[in-house]
């Protein structure tokens, strides 16, 4: 069937939209990346007249990005391979066994994704709050209460998608990995989860990137030299001025290592997300 005038003309328009949406923010960043902050503060101009690079060497020494930076990834990996495994174990028995509560299960942790995550700060701080003073634990203030927090997040869709992804593994795999001598925990290992590397790795790529870009609750359970990089970035605003050149070349450097991450695996993330959707 022969796409029509109309159909053409309304896809390349969609593109080019999409396309102006994506691009025009990114060109602004980079261009107010290079200008000196006194431009920046002027009226603003699409193509930059003084173009200069001191914002990428000042932005490492008006705030410690450096240590910011290695916090974020600490945290957002600690996260990730958290996620990874309990949702890994927790789709396995969801999509291979039936059990009392099984389907109430599976609505209750899909369901947690209707709510807003602003809903949870106050009740986590408080949870958090209380374990602290009566265990002595600190979790609010510190690296753990934070990779608890995200967990929170990221557990019951990594958990619904996996367990989608899983189903669309034959159980004849199962069954043949059992008769060689592999009980249910062998099967998972050596067959299941090689053969649900995509879903895998969607599921780390998006537990990273929630955690990556979440400000709100970074805000509040971390502070001082603890922060992570979302928080680290307001810093550029003193009472006195805000560094707009230093933040967007911030912005971009500290985008990057995402960025190449999703490049690198982008086919296998489509795939995983594409198979657990789908079933």
């Amino acid at each position: 069937m022969r796409e029509t005038f109309g159909a053409k003309s309304f896809k390349v328009v969609t593109l080019v939209l999409l396309t102006l949406f994506t691009v025009v923010p990114l060109y602004v960043m980079i261009t107010t990346a290079i200008k000196p902050l006194g431009d920046v503060q002027n009226d603003f101009t699409w193509i930059p007249t003084n173009i200069t690079l001191q914002p990428f060497i000042d932005m490492w020494t008006t705030v410690p990005l450096g240590q910011y930076f290695i916090n974020s990834l600490v945290v957002c990996t600690v996260a990730t391979v958290f996620s990874l495994i309990i949702a890994t174990f927790a789709a396995y028995g969801v999509s291979r066994w039936n059990f009392t509560g099984k389907s109430t299960f599976t609505t209750a942790v899909l369901s947690t994704q209707m709510f807003p995550g602003v809903l949870f700060l106050l009740p986590l701080f408080l949870i958090f709050t209380n374990l602290g003073n009566a265990l002595g634990i600190q979790l609010v203030g510190s690296w753990t209460g934070l990779i608890i927090t995200y967990l929170t997040f990221t557990l019951p869709f990594s958990i619904w998608m996996l367990a989608g992804y899983f189903e669309t593994i034959p159980r004849e795999l199962d069954e043949a990995a059992m008769v060689d001598g592999s009980g249910p925990m062998g099967a998972l290992f050596r067959v299941i989860l090689p053969s649900a590397r995509p879903g895998l790795v969607a599921v780390g790529i998006y537990s990273f990137m929630t955690a990556w870009g979440e400000v709100l609750f970074a805000s509040v359970m971390t502070n001082g030299n603890g922060s992570t990089l979302a928080v680290g970035l307001q810093q550029y605003s003193t009472q006195t001025n805000v560094y707009w050149n230093q933040i967007m070349a911030a912005s971009l450097v500290v985008s990057i290592p995402v960025v190449v991450a999703f490049l690198i695996v982008q086919r296998q993330f489509v795939a995983g997300l594409t198979a657990g959707a789908v079933k």
